[in-house]
């Protein structure tokens, strides 16, 4: 197995002994850079390379996984660091790395409208039910883990059965038994006069024969039982070749469920390695050339409710602003409730493909605002027809024509620990980022606020591909009031936020706003419950004199 990193550099010639094309690196003189994450096995050169993404960087010299990119590549010469408790993190990373994009293809392939943008970038030879090299090992490994004692016992009762006239002096002399539950011997190997063929046993060998060779050849450290006849080294290389034929030849021995998966397994193995099989495939690869792709689905199946189709009078629905026709997407996009009452609002999301320690630029900022402008006016177009999203949803309060606070934020994926799968280990990240028309009209539509926040990757990477529904939506469940009360938090600091909040004390609302209309613009909105909530900036003089008929107002 080597191990690449996205964006790395690494010398030419060992880069060109990996792949039999180039389309997976750049070559800049005398060295190589990584231009493709993904999955990659050649079966000539037997050579099984992931390309792993950027964010595995921890800093411009060190992996995550605390050694330098050139040690991952070399991780199998490595003996002193092969047999530490890393390498077996590093295998599961991957695991879970190539399921990711495997989910990835699967949750984009009807989609035109992302497949629009994806087609050129998406690239793999492997159809959709067919195994790869990876797929099979993985299959082998979890067979046996789940069948090695029913597996062991149907040998040992099948042998017990057909062995005649057992001499149990010699064979108690010369076998070693083993020991069931109850402590008592129990033996696998008989000894009499007469050679009883077991018709199970050729099938068991070429099962264990390939399950042995994926264990010695990538270190997967399992423990098969010695009663097992094995063909090893050079007794197994011709088996690869004509396997397949003698195979099928026993094909209708086996009624026994776990026996015909069995032999299912063995058959998808031999076919791939079968020397006589014109369709045998030289290589298997599944890659991404512009992997924030995988990171915004990944991140979005996370946090993205379903969207509903929902059309303005000219047609427009919000999946239109999701995924426009120039490719570009809003990441996440979810109803929840809002910072003032029990109303609903839109929380608009950017993901964050880089390495560890970068933060969003101005232009990512830019792109965020107007993603948030355009969803707004997706809502005042609805609106205007007398439609809404949902009933519960509100974003302009029609007295004071004051619009709802919209909240925003970046996510970024991190690694801290390469161990921890289990914790999003969701945090903040950097400053709060503000756009304003008016710096004292809170309540204006073009006045936004972008939260920043970091995940686990590795968390959202499991999640992505093994989480099921219901704890998905557990998490999206805890995330959104996360969001929320944080930005309840930000707004309650006036240190940070720079407003204060009052709630008007009397019931004339509409006398109030129309005489203090100009006044109060942008600044004041009416809540779901009917409360007429005024933001006032702290450098904001001109409703000292209005605010002898308003209280201080809680968020919370």
């Amino acid at each position: 197995m080597k191990i690449l990193i996205e964006g790395e550099k690494y010398h030419l010639e060992q880069i060109k002994h990996l792949f039999d094309d180039p389309k997976f690196y750049h070559q800049e003189g005398q060295d190589a850079t990584i231009l493709s994450v993904g999955y990659y096995h050649s079966y000539e050169k037997n050579e099984w390379v992931y390309m792993l993404p950027k964010v595995f960087m921890a800093n411009k010299d060190t992996t995550v996984f605390g050694i330098s990119k050139d040690q991952l590549f070399n991780l199998e010469n490595t003996e002193t660091f092969k047999h530490k408790e890393e390498y077996n993190w590093i295998r599961q990373t991957s695991i879970y790395f190539y399921n990711s994009l495997l989910e990835f293809k699967r949750r984009n392939k009807f989609s035109t409208i992302v497949q629009s943008s994806l087609s050129a970038h998406l690239n793999t030879n492997l159809n959709d039910r067919e195994y790869s090299y990876l797929d099979l090992l993985l299959s082998f490994v979890n067979f046996y883990k789940k069948n090695k004692n029913s597996i062991l016992f149907k040998n040992i009762q099948y042998k017990s059965r057909q062995v005649k006239k057992t001499n149990w002096g010699k064979t108690i002399r010369k076998s070693v038994p083993l020991l069931n539950q109850s402590k008592q011997p129990v033996y696998n190997v008989y000894r009499n006069r007469k050679k009883v063929v077991n018709n199970e046993e050729e099938l068991l060998i070429f099962f264990f024969s390939i399950l042995n060779y994926f264990n010695e050849e990538h270190n997967l450290h399992l423990k098969i039982d010695s009663s097992y006849s094995i063909l090893k080294g050079a007794k197994f290389t011709p088996l690869q070749s004509d396997g397949l034929s003698r195979l099928r030849k026993i094909k209708y021995r086996y009624f026994n469920d776990t026996m015909k998966k069995m032999y299912h397994l063995c058959e998808i193995y031999f076919s791939k390695t079968d020397t006589s099989s014109i369709r045998k495939k030289k290589e298997e690869f599944i890659s991404v050339n512009n992997y924030n792709l995988v990171f915004e689905d990944m991140v979005d199946k996370l946090f993205s409710d379903p969207i509903i189709e929902r059309k303005t009078s000219d047609g427009i629905t919000l999946k239109h602003l999701k995924h426009n026709n120039d490719g570009k997407i809003i990441d996440h996009i979810f109803d929840h409730q809002s910072l003032l009452d029990t109303s609903d609002i839109f929380y608009i999301g950017d993901s964050k493909y880089y390495k560890s320690d970068n933060i969003a630029g101005k232009v990512s900022k830019y792109k965020q605002f107007t993603y948030a402008k355009n969803v707004i006016q997706y809502n005042i177009d609805l609106l205007n027809t007398g439609k809404h999203y949902t009933e519960n949803l509100r974003y302009r309060d029609e007295l004071t024509e004051g619009y709802n606070i919209t909240p925003n934020f970046f996510i970024y994926g991190y690694i801290k620990d390469y161990k921890d799968f289990e914790n999003s280990e969701l945090k903040e990240k950097g400053g709060v980022v503000k756009s304003y028309h008016f710096k004292n009209r809170l309540f204006d539509r073009d006045t936004l606020f972008v939260h920043q926040y970091k995940i686990n990757f590795l968390y959202v990477l499991k999640a992505y591909s093994l989480f099921r529904t219901q704890a998905i939506e557990q998490f999206r469940k805890e995330i959104k009031d996360r969001f929320r009360n944080n930005f309840i938090d930000f707004f309650s600091d006036k240190s940070k936020s720079k407003f204060e909040f009052y709630e008007y004390q009397k019931t004339d609302f509409e006398s109030f706003v129309e005489n203090n209309f100009k006044r109060i613009n942008g600044k004041s909105f009416i809540t779901k419950d009917k409360k007429l909530i005024l933001a006032k900036h702290l450098e904001d003089n001109s409703l000292e004199n209005l605010l002898i008929d308003f209280k201080e107002y809680n968020l919370r």
